[in-house]
């Protein structure tokens, strides 16, 4: 039988007793941790990404991407609109008859809305977690926009009506649109329910969980999904790809580690790919984890400092574009 603890869990939220001060970090004020069980019922602010796209001033000829928060990317690929991991709900986690969503809060508003998104080609889905593929999210997009996911997931999405669902295993390829995708295992778990079955329990039809390498015309971006700390990365350096952006998750590694990098281990996967620039996501816009909301972005950039990979934002909302010479 599921604990209440790990069904909790599940969605983001712990037992841990409210009201905790974090210790203070150099430099920075004390901020107090909201536990995950405090944000069921807590309404914390939302605040406004300091930075906002403009995507329609983007250049079809170079790749350019914007974190809108969270895991959720919005990429001019040469030209293709692809958007991963859509989450632009207010809150995330377990929908309540319609009437309430029991989960945590957002802490920063999206950078932008659906309505101010350029026509998409493409949704990318890592795995079925709640903020991850949320389903009021995806509502909001045309069915006619195909869906990219992981193995055993679509079942997810089919009250939603898509004219296009694709599933793809570990290591399988498809050519869709303009681009060609491969899907790339990661440490992670799948189950979107604590009774569901998945991969990480070693059942192979159970839930998955990727990466992908998205490819065109000689470019090629990661986007990592989430994972722990693993080296199967490291064989897209060994191919020699020519990895323009790693898109890494970075946070939610306390007490989760098990599940989800820390900024240091995400560096370490980017360099193992060979990219040239890394783009942090998975941090800063839900409180899902220990550690404090700006640890992970200040881990990240003093341990990038000392390397050769060239950081691509570090904010809500900022835009990163890909040097005409490296076009």
């Amino acid at each position: 039988m599921t604990s209440r603890r790990k069904f909790l869990s599940a969605l983001g939220i712990s037992m841990v007793a409210p009201g905790t001060v974090l210790a203070r970090q150099s430099g920075q004020p004390p901020e107090l941790k909201r536990s995950r069980w405090e944000l069921l019922f807590a309404n914390p602010d939302t605040a406004s990404p300091k930075h906002k796209p403009t995507p329609f001033s983007w250049d079809n000829s170079t790749i350019t991407a914007a974190w809108i928060g969270h895991s959720t990317v919005l990429i001019n690929f040469l030209g293709t609109w692809i958007i991963t991991d859509p989450v632009f709900s207010g809150r995330i986690g377990l929908n309540l008859l319609g009437l309430t969503t029991l989960g945590p809060k957002r802490l920063v508003a999206p950078a932008l809305t659906v309505d101010e998104l350029p026509p998409i080609d493409l949704i990318l889905l890592s795995h079925a977690h709640m903020d991850h593929l949320d389903l009021p999210s995806l509502e909001k997009f045309p069915g006619e926009i195909p869906l990219v996911m992981a193995k055993n997931t679509g079942d997810v999405v089919e009250d939603l009506a898509r004219k296009t669902v694709v599933e793809l295993d570990w290591n399988e390829r498809i050519h869709i649109l303009d681009l060609d995708i491969q899907a790339v295992q990661t440490k992670h778990f799948g189950w979107r329910f604590p009774w569901e079955v998945d991969r990480s329990r070693g059942n192979w039809s159970g839930r998955s969980f990727n990466a992908y390498v998205i490819s065109k015309n000689g470019k090629n971006i990661v986007f990592g999904g989430d994972t722990a700390y693993q080296e199967y990365f490291r064989e897209l350096g060994q191919r020699r790809l020519n990895i323009d952006l790693a898109i890494m998750p970075i946070g939610a590694y306390d007490p989760w580690i098990f599940n989800h990098c820390n900024p240091e281990q995400a560096l370490t996967m980017a360099a193992q790919m060979n990219a040239r620039y890394f783009m942090p996501i998975h941090w800063g816009t839900f409180t899902q984890s220990d550690e404090p909301t700006n640890e992970p972005i200040q881990r990240l950039t003093k341990a990038i400092a000392s390397g050769s990979m060239r950081l691509a934002l570090d904010a809500h909302g900022q835009t990163w574009t890909l040097p005409k010479h490296d076009v």
